[in-house]
């Protein structure tokens, strides 16, 4: 099943996995582990993240290392 677009503002798990060149399986074990950004769960079940809460965790891993 393919992932529907997300609205603007919204990226789609896709839409990072591509951005960081990581497999959906690789994001969904962060995600388990409390790893990856902060999600919001659609009612048909798909997964979202806002752009600025991806963007602020990117930079949070940025100023970690």
């Amino acid at each position: 099943m393919a992932e529907a677009k997300a609205p603007r503002g919204m990226l789609t798990v896709a839409d990072i996995c591509a951005d960081l060149g990581i497999a959906r399986s690789t994001f969904y074990e962060w995600k388990a582990k409390g790893r990856a950004p902060k999600c919001k769960k659609l009612p048909n079940g798909e997964l979202r993240v806002r752009r600025t809460v991806y963007e602020a965790w990117l930079t949070k891993l940025e100023d970690a290392a």
